[in-house]
Parts: C-alpha cells; structure tokens; sequence
C-alpha cells in the first residue's frame, strides 16, 4: 500500500492542470543536456506515482528518445514532466505544483553533465549518468 499523497499543479497559464500522488516530498535535479535545452536550466522533479489531468488534450508529448518523453503545456510551454515511454517512470516538475516549496533538494543525476558554471549549496546524493541508467537497466 502506497504512503503517496495528492500534489495539485498547474502550468503558468493554467490551460494544464493536474494532480498528483507522490509518497516522497523529495526532489532531484537533472543536469543532462537534454533536460537543460528543454527546461532552459536544471530540471527539479519529483517521481509521481500517478498524474491526472483535468484536461490532457492541452499536455503535449515530445519522444525525446527512444525510452523517455518530455510533457509540456501546449499553450504557454511549462516544462511539466519526463516519463518513460513504457508507464515505468514519471518525473514531475516541481516548480509546476502548488506546494513546491514544501520540497527538499536530495538528489543530483547526470552530475558528470553539470555545467562548471553552477554549483548547489545543498548536500545530496550525486549520481552519474551511467549510474541512473543502471537503476532503470532490467536485471540480467
């Protein structure tokens, strides 16, 4: 049974609005190059365990590769979630829910992509792009 609980959002022009059921108020930040293209900086998410949106006709989907997708408002563009093509994975953006600062930073992925020009107060656990790529490897 899930601990998770329920997280409303929204993108900045409100044509997107959802909720969503997360058992941790802990995020991470991707540093990979494709996350900081397509959210114009680092990605701050959180796994959902669920997401319903009101209305998904306004969520575009772009097949960023060949196991990931990227959502997105298609009205006003917020950033609102990665997820694995195959349902096994959904990173929310924080920033897109109402209680976002409720959040702690815990995490930081691709950390061998980071750019020299930022750096993170935060202490976190700090994992390298192969190392996130063997947590979602299926077993051998």
């Amino acid at each position: 049974m899930s601990d998770a609980e329920n997280f409303a959002g929204s993108c900045l022009c409100g044509a997107v609005k959802f909720t969503a059921q997360i058992a941790e108020r802990e995020m991470a930040v991707c540093h990979c190059s494709m996350c900081r293209k397509w959210s114009g900086g680092m990605f701050f998410a959180a796994e959902a365990e669920k997401i319903a949106f009101e209305d998904e006709a306004q969520v575009g989907v772009y097949a960023s590769s060949d196991w990931g997708e990227r959502c997105f408002c298609k009205t006003c563009g917020t950033t609102l979630m990665w997820r694995g093509k195959d349902g096994s994975h959904s990173a929310l953006a924080v920033p897109t829910l109402d209680r976002a600062l409720e959040f702690a930073l815990t995490t930081q992925i691709f950390i061998d992509e980071k750019p020299d020009t930022y750096d993170l107060a935060q202490t976190t656990n700090n994992l390298t792009g192969v190392e996130v790529f063997a947590m979602f490897a299926p077993p051998s």
